[in-house]
């Protein structure tokens, strides 16, 4: 395997290819080698059964470790040697590298790694880290341990990464499944809390404006389906808290000690907090009423539509480009896009004409009021939720503004002034 990206190579690419408003949950490149934290994996009742452990590490303040990490540690029986499996990484020097992200076609690799080296850029960078200890029978842990070993070889380290259903947490999770004979999954799948991958996605991203609101435009419904405990697993810290509640194949706590292996020194994961649409309905009639106050002075109307129908047609190709050509499924049928339509580009030269003082021509007239026409029509299928998709506030936003601008700017009567 070829060495994988460090971290802030990482972060600069994912910066350029952030407009895709998928953030990334690839964490865990190699740092320094600090010395490892105290490990006291607690004693096995049989001398060749390894330790397993669920390492969580906490959320960091870089954009692309918002949603936190984890990794499953193998302490040896003999040695003690606690090794971190971490499925983290990828090969950027992979032909296609970029095409292949901007797709949502990537793959990922499991390494194995000493635990001190995995969490030293955690210990550096603030972030807290702590393991779950796991009461497995010693067949259990052993064949867990040989499956990860095995995995972790370069022929088979592979696997198609996916932000919501193939990440760093729920391959950890699958693991533990599989050694539990299925167990886990039958134990949190029928459970639910109500979350789904756009609210925990948006909480996570909240403090970074550019990250939620980017998730929040960016995913469809498939991201607003209630999320059973084994779903909401993808997030690090929701799989820790699911494995407290679950018990072994003998009826015995799975979790049997928890032990903190590095503080928390930053800001804490972000709390849930309720989400209102009225905000944002203020806002677009507001906005609203300032087109509606300033109709006779055209040109500065002008002035102000442009970067809001480039906003809108921009975002709208993003859109379709992710839903037919992109392998991204939380992305697709996103009824966004018929609040951020593509056609708002064909608006975008009568913008620069009305700027130079003269009347668009007649088609402008026509897609002006197809656009809003567009937007009601995402207002009606809200209604009759159809397809449930939580996109009231962008509705209530932008629909008015649509309206506003063919209202004032969609008259055959158009006058132009200097003004």
């Amino acid at each position: 395997m070829r060495p994988p990206l460090n971290r802030w190579s990482l972060c600069r690419l994912l910066f350029v290819l952030s407009l895709l408003a998928m953030a990334s949950l690839s964490f865990g490149a190699l740092a320094a080698q600090d010395a490892a934290p105290a490990v006291d994996a607690p004693t096995s009742t049989v001398a060749d059964a390894p330790r397993i452990g669920v390492v969580t590490m906490q959320p960091g303040e870089i954009f692309f470790e918002r949603f936190g990490h984890d990794a499953l540690v193998v302490v040896d029986p003999v040695t003690g040697d606690a090794t971190s499996y971490n499925f983290g990484y990828f090969d950027p020097s992979e032909s296609d590298f970029i095409g292949n992200f901007v797709r949502g076609d990537m793959m990922y690799y499991l390494v194995a790694l000493p635990l001190g080296q995995d969490l030293s850029y955690y210990q550096e960078s603030g972030r807290g880290a702590s393991v779950q200890w796991l009461d497995l029978t010693p067949a259990q842990a052993r064949t867990l341990a040989a499956s990860l070993a095995e995995r972790a070889k370069p022929e088979n380290a592979r696997y198609h990464y996916d932000y919501y259903t193939a990440n760093c947490a729920t391959m950890v999770r699958d693991a533990i499944n599989g050694a539990l004979g299925g167990g886990l999954h039958s134990q949190l799948s029928g459970r639910s809390r109500g979350n789904t991958y756009r609210s925990e996605s948006v909480r996570l991203a909240s403090p970074s404006p550019w990250m939620w609101l980017g998730f929040d435009i960016g995913l469809g419904p498939f991201a607003d389906q209630p999320l059973s405990r084994w779903q909401e697993a993808f997030v690090p810290m929701r799989l820790a808290d699911a494995l407290r509640q679950v018990r072994n194949s003998e009826g015995r706590p799975l979790v049997q000690a928890e032990q903190e292996l590095l503080p928390h020194r930053i800001a804490p994961e972000p709390t849930e907090s309720p989400r209102s649409w009225w905000p944002w309905l203020l806002c677009g009639l507001i906005a609203a009423a300032g087109v509606v106050a300033l109709r006779r002075r055209r040109r500065l109307l002008g002035g102000l539509a442009l970067p809001f129908w480039l906003f809108c047609g921009m975002g709208g190709a993003l859109l379709t480009y992710l839903w037919g050509f992109s392998a991204h499924q939380a992305a697709w049928a996103n009824r966004n896009l018929l609040q951020l339509s593509p056609l708002c580009l064909l608006l975008v030269p009568a913008a620069i004409t009305l700027l130079r003082g003269r009347a668009p021509r007649a088609w402008f007239r026509i897609v002006l009021w197809a656009v809003a026409g567009v937007s009601l029509l995402g207002l009606v299928l809200h209604w009759l939720t159809l397809q449930a998709q939580y996109n009231l506030q962008w509705i209530v936003l932008l629909l008015p503004i649509h309206v506003a601008l063919a209202w004032v700017l969609g008259r055959r009567d158009l006058p132009v002034t200097g003004r």
